[in-house]
């Protein structure tokens, strides 16, 4: 069944992708960029070309989330799925990230996130039924150095998340989240732009200040080396995840084929194991209706 479909990030490397997959599967797409215009231009008039429609919207200010929200219920004439798939990253020495470079990070992947679930709600309960999807990644589940700000970030999305997931069931409104693993998209490159700033304390990490940027440039080079990392996995999966009943659909999805993917999935076992058992020991269990 067709869908319409919101989602946020569309001009970025992964929402492209996923836009693009939607609309070739026959869902009706809106999709939200910070200017259709600048460095942009380009990619907004090809998914334009393909039928998505796209619509101007900053995650990180409530007043544009909110008009961006209206202006695509409008323009679909509802709303039935929500992706929250903007989002940024960084890398670097955990010491070296003022409060200010980390909440750049959280203002997209956190705060951006819940501004525009918050906006979308009121649709989805007024319709009695509806989908969010969050786009995670495989380390909001697990830690590397010099990482640490850009997973904490995806921790906290994965918290939020699972508080809607059991607060919204009872409103017909399914979870899901999405975990992949890196892929050679230029979302590599842009978080070697995003290094922490501040650099004063540099000289008492000696020659270990060089090692984020060889760690990301080694992991680019394994990925060139690995294409069944392939980014349109992803969006394969999202169209796969909306293809399956509603109620019936997984909560996590790990989409990653390197070392990832395994420990992830045993993780993410345990923890639904011990979820389930402590909403039941507090007698909550009915708030885990959907999406088992």
């Amino acid at each position: 069944m067709n869908k319409k479909i919101l989602i946020t990030g569309a001009t970025g490397a992964m929402g492209f992708l996923m836009s693009k997959t939607l609309v070739e599967n026959q869902h009706n797409v809106v999709g939200t960029t910070r200017s259709v215009s600048g460095k942009r231009e380009a990619i907004a008039k090809e998914l334009q070309s393909s039928g998505i429609k796209l619509i101007e919207m900053d995650v990180t200010d409530d007043s544009s989330v909110h008009q961006g929200v209206e202006e695509a219920v409008q323009l679909l004439d509802g709303i039935d799925v929500v992706i929250n798939n903007a989002g940024i990253g960084t890398i670097g020495i955990q010491e070296f990230f003022s409060v200010e470079d980390m909440h750049k990070v959280f203002d997209v992947n956190v705060y951006g996130v819940q501004r525009v679930v918050r906006a979308a709600l009121p649709h989805l309960r007024k319709q009695g039924q509806g989908t969010v999807i969050h786009i995670s990644s495989g380390i909001g589940r697990l830690t590397f150095p010099f990482y640490g700000t850009y997973c904490a970030s995806k921790y906290a999305l994965e918290a939020i998340a699972e508080s809607y997931r059991a607060e919204l069931a009872g409103f017909g409104i399914e979870s899901c989240i999405i975990e992949p693993g890196a892929m050679p998209t230029e979302f590599l490159d842009v978080m070697l732009q995003l290094q922490p700033k501040d650099e004063s304390r540099s000289q008492a990490y000696g020659d270990l200040i060089h090692v984020p940027q060889a760690a990301m440039e080694g992991l680019q080079q394994a990925l060139q080396a690995n294409p069944n990392q392939d980014p349109q996995k992803v969006a394969d999966a999202i169209v796969n995840l909306l293809a399956m009943p509603f109620g019936k659909k997984p909560f996590r999805t790990v989409v990653d084929y390197t070392f990832l993917k395994e420990p992830v999935e045993a993780y993410n076992t345990l923890l639904h194991d011990i979820t389930r058992k402590l909403y039941v020991a507090n007698g909550m269990e009915e708030m885990l209706n959907l999406n088992q």
